[in-house]
């Protein structure tokens, strides 16, 4: 019979994706000896099914629509053809490339041990892995979250695709549907529309991704359907068969039952947090199918257990867990059991200025409040939006992609609190808006910030702009300068983005 072995820890963190990288990694550097328990491979969801290889994939998909309109910039390229399988290598060998910086060796050479396989909590202090009992001060968890996948008649018995199987196809197919319109399943099925694929999106909501300020989301499905990307909203499916070498779909439809037959099927119909065979109710963590439940701390339910990432199923992106495992490893170390408290080093979340995008052609990205969160936060007369299009912005113009809006939204004293861009490398321009939201700037500080000419990001001063156009140059104010300063102008302005459109601030 083999003996177990226990071993003492200050932090093991449970989950290798960035929030248990991040939180180990701290740990160790401080002094703190860390364990890292990973099922299967470090670099977590991001790194080897979602962030990593999906931008790698839509790379390629980008540059092959590129192509195929490049006579618009007088160039003749001829027939685009794409090659699936190189397409697959190259995004595999950039994976790997940045995969380089979790090899677990990387991590054991700062005093870490990695530690693989399954496991589960015996108490409050203590987990299992093998014949091993790993004791520890203070646990994170930061297991992630899976696909989701709906309760369709059928759909067991038939082959499927998710985030995690979508990357090891080697055949570019003839025919997708792909079901959800979330971020994953718009990224998917635009990439793979650009690659060649003949791709259906079946969404069960009546709209494009609710979370999305409605009007940037509009602008957004107007834009994918122009480009070719077939939307198909308030769509239930309700049985999946095989039949022959086709997979066919029936669905409930405003216009009646409809049926739709592909090659390959992508299940995108959002995430589920990793809950589930870990035994936390032995360890006296509360938690539900929506995730772990934290305080404003990360902490848990037990006071030794803290918890980041999408494990609490509340902001399920990569950059959010590693905020998080910041924000936990920083609470977890400066108070007892280490043996001192430290009250005033704690620290809580702040989720006021929570950026994301979404990486289609035009992008979508946000930060903030939206203008309905606005209106229910500050009321309808303490707010103002503003809205400027990238059709105006001379770099878009030059660029040949104009389509899209910035939308910001501001306090009645003009503090910016929120952010949406529909547009160009709008994840890339929105950063300024986030600093803006997070420091609860003023309008005047990104107006009176020098842009350089010409550039995308413009139109973050153009947008701020507007706050001061819509209230200098009317009318009444006009009159009031020609009064004061003896002015003979005659001209008559009717739009006030004409005073702060193209050429209007250079």
């Amino acid at each position: 019979m083999k003996m177990q072995s226990e071993s003492v820890f200050d932090l093991v963190s449970i989950g290798g994706g960035v929030g248990g990288l991040v939180a180990s990694v701290g740990a160790a550097q401080l002094g703190a000896k860390a364990a890292l328990v990973e099922k299967t491979k470090l670099g977590g969801d991001c790194l080897n099914y979602g962030c990593v290889p999906s931008k790698g994939l839509i790379r390629s998909a980008r540059l092959a629509a590129q192509a195929r309109s490049m006579s618009e910039f007088g160039i003749d390229v001829g027939d685009v053809q794409v090659d699936f399988p190189r397409v697959m290598k190259r995004m595999k060998a950039a994976q790997a490339h940045i995969g380089e910086h979790d090899a677990p060796e990387r991590f054991e050479g700062m005093g870490i041990e990695v530690i693989f396989g399954d496991g589960a909590f015996t108490g409050p202090d203590t987990f299992q892995i093998g014949d091993r009992t790993l004791r520890a001060k203070r646990f994170l968890l930061s297991m992630g979250s899976s696909p989701f996948v709906p309760p369709i008649a059928g759909l067991d018995s038939v082959p499927y695709l998710t985030n995690e199987t979508v990357f090891d196809l080697e055949e570019l197919p003839k025919r997708l549907v792909v079901l959800g319109a979330g971020p994953i399943g718009l990224e998917l099925s635009q990439a793979f529309q650009q690659l060649g694929a003949d791709v259906e999106v079946l969404q069960s909501a009546p709209k494009l991704l609710p979370r999305l300020d409605k009007e940037m989301a509009a602008i957004l499905a107007d834009s994918l359907t122009k480009s070719g990307l077939r939307l198909h909203f308030n769509v239930n499916t309700q049985r999946v068969e095989k039949r022959g070498e086709e997979i066919l779909l029936e669905a409930d439809t405003p216009s009646g039952k409809r049926e739709w037959a592909c090659d390959q099927l992508l299940i995108a119909t959002g995430r589920s947090p990793n809950v589930g065979g870990m035994d936390l109710e032995k360890a006296g963590v509360k938690y539900s199918p929506r995730g772990v439940e934290t305080d404003e701390y990360l902490q848990t339910s037990n006071p030794r257990i803290f918890a980041a990432g999408d494990i609490r199923g509340q902001y399920l992106f990569t950059h959010m867990a590693e905020y998080e495992a910041g924000v936990a490893l920083r609470n977890m170390l400066f108070s007892a059991p280490f043996g001192i408290s430290i009250p005033f080093l704690k620290k809580k979340t702040n989720y006021d200025a929570v950026p994301w995008t979404i990486y289609t052609t035009p992008e979508a990205a946000h930060v903030g409040l939206s203008e309905a969160d606005a209106e229910a936060a500050l009321g309808a007369n303490r707010m103002q939006v503003l809205r400027f299009p990238m059709s105006r912005v001379d770099r878009a113009v030059l660029d040949g992609e104009t389509e899209g809006v910035c939308k910001v939204v501001c306090d009645e004293k003009g503090r910016l609190v929120g952010a949406d861009l529909v547009g160009p490398a709008a994840g890339e321009i929105l950063h300024e808006f986030v600093l803006a939201v997070r420091k609860k700037m003023h309008v005047k500080e990104v107006v009176d910030t020098v842009h350089v000419y010409p550039t995308l990001a413009q139109v973050n001063k153009r947008v701020a702009g507007r706050f001061y156009a819509e209230k200098l140059f009317t009318p009444a104010f006009r009159k009031k300068m020609q009064r004061l300063f003896g002015l003979k102008g005659s001209i008559e302005v009717t739009d006030p983005a004409d005073l702060n459109g193209h050429g209007a601030d250079r």
